[in-house]
């Protein structure tokens, strides 16, 4: 079992978490703007890089916020956890 530090929590299994996707995707302006193809290129299509990557989780069976993560997608490693009103830390 992964244990993932939450900011606010401190370590826990990883069975109390959920994820949240891709971090730092900022929601359209004007959404009732967006075609139907505008829509699924927004709910769909997300990066998938081999290294480094920015998710969304949340403690949801503790005390249930979200917060940032830098995980290696090859390693699964988390590289970096930070509250959503700190900035990304620079992971070289």
């Amino acid at each position: 079992m992964q244990l993932i530090p939450c900011p606010w929590c401190g370590p826990r299994e990883e069975a109390e978490f959920h994820y949240g996707g891709q971090a730092h995707v900022a929601y359209p302006a004007d959404p009732s703007a967006l075609s139907d193809e505008d829509w699924a290129k927004f709910v769909f299509f997300r990066e998938n890089p081999s290294g480094p990557f920015a998710e969304r989780w949340s403690h949801s069976a503790g005390c249930r916020r979200w917060f940032n993560a830098v995980r290696d997608t090859r390693t699964h490693d988390l590289l970096a956890v930070y509250r959503l009103d700190e900035p990304r830390p620079v992971i070289s």
